[in-house]
């Protein structure tokens, strides 16, 4: 298990797992210090995502020089390597041993699920900005988390109205991971599509680690689109299996399956695809193209939701610290400030948050093609609509959405197109 070892910000031009200088430290500890602990996984099979994480966060305090809320920023760095376990043992850490002010992170579902009670039950003050668990937010929220970033099933339950109400799909065949955030992302998109009219003709639920989607895309059958929820690397060899296959079905997905972070990998397996996302490369605003000249300029790096939702998520902060006073030391008063933030100028467009601590937002429905590409890539994502105020209940009156069970294999039920 990697120890977990601070970085000053004030000389760091890059995440590094080795420690900085005790010099430079003290230097930096004369002025007010926030103590920030970054939980992600810098080793083990998220380790790809988890650096576009440090790039989001390491960018937006270089270009605010170290400071957030008119705080100096010191980062405590934590390996969870994707394992619950070790992410708890690693947040215990940050906050009894380093006495962080605020945790950022994890990635995985699976380490934020585990780390929740602890961070309840100490008050510690933590955005997450990538994990989506739908239920953190919905019927076991948190008042000392907050999520900046969207559910699981938020993308999808526009991807769902569009699909049947705009592409005029009647029948849909699911395909993605077995595990929560597949389950969230299919149930998501099933839920609304189904609401205009859709039905939902089978699901599959290959394994996290697949070598081989043939076996799976054989079954794809008797549907007019089809929607794939893979995350990570898994949305590239999907697409390319499915195309070797011979497949012509119209292909939709969520967040994670057209991701701008991908394009330089996808080719022509990927023209047509239609995704929704809360973050989008061609977004035309001042904000935006600063944020991809940054990660262009300091990583070479073409962005996707990954960095921006690190970028935004400390926009949030810095925001609520100067609410605040620049003072997290009072954790009920700092968790408030954070609540109220109301921001118009990030990456992602406007943003605020509903009374269980998640966000409302923009999402855009982008299709992937050859026209208008940019940055040397081949194909790129043109958003095509854009859904304003996008909230976790979608259009359902909170009170009924939250009558129902937290979306899941099983849940919503397949029923007889």
């Amino acid at each position: 298990m990697k120890r977990v070892q601070r970085l000053s910000w004030l000389v760091a031009a890059s995440f590094a797992l080795t420690s900085i200088g005790a010099g430079m430290h003290d230097a930096g500890a004369q002025a007010k210090t926030l103590k920030i602990g970054f939980l992600y996984p810098v080793t083990g099979v998220f380790a790809a995502p988890g650096k576009y994480m440090q790039e989001g966060l390491e960018l937006y305090l270089k270009e605010h020089n170290n400071t957030l809320g008119g705080m100096k920023v010191e980062v405590d760095v934590a390996d969870d390597q994707g394992n619950p376990s070790i992410g708890l043992t690693q947040l215990r850490k940050l906050v009894e041993q380093d006495h962080v002010d605020v945790v950022f992170g994890p990635l995985s579902a699976a380490v934020g699920a585990a780390i929740v009670p602890y961070i309840e039950q100490h008050k510690v003050p933590a955005v997450y900005p990538i994990v989506s668990s739908d239920d953190l937010t919905q019927r076991t929220p948190n008042p000392f988390l907050l999520r900046a970033s969207a559910t699981s099933s938020q993308a999808c339950h526009p991807m769902g109205h569009y699909a049947a109400t705009e592409l005029k799909y009647k029948r849909a065949f699911c395909i993605t991971e077995d595990f929560a955030f597949g389950y969230e992302q299919m149930g998501g998109f099933q839920a609304a599509f189904a609401k205009d009219g859709g039905c939902v003709v089978n699901k599959l639920w290959p394994p996290l680690v697949t070598p081989d989607y043939t076996p799976y895309i054989a079954q794809i059958a008797d549907c007019d689109v089809v929607c794939q929820g893979f995350a990570g690397s898994n949305p590239l060899r999907f697409m390319k299996a499915y195309a070797s296959a011979g497949l012509k079905y119209p292909v939709v997905t969520g967040e994670t399956g057209g991701d701008d972070a991908l394009l330089k990998s996808y080719g022509d397996e990927a023209i047509g695809l239609v995704g929704c996302c809360p973050y989008t490369l061609d977004l035309e605003t001042e904000a935006n193209h600063r944020f991809i000249d940054g990660m262009l300029k300091n990583y070479d790096s073409i962005p996707g939701q990954y960095a921006a939702l690190l970028y935004v998520n400390c926009q949030v902060v810095d925001a609520g610290l100067k609410a605040a006073g620049g003072d997290a030391s009072d954790k009920e008063k700092f968790m408030g400030a954070l609540k109220a933030v109301s921001l118009t100028n990030t990456p992602r467009g406007p943003l605020k948050f509903d009374h269980l601590n998640n966000v409302i937002g923009t999402f855009y429905i982008r299709r992937i093609g050859t026209e208008g590409a940019k940055y040397g890539l081949k194909v790129w994502n043109k958003t095509i609509k854009t859904y304003e105020n996008v909230s976790q209940f979608w259009d359902w009156p909170e009170q009924e959405y939250l009558a129902h069970p937290v979306y899941s294999r099983d849940y919503p039920p397949l029923k007889k197109c």
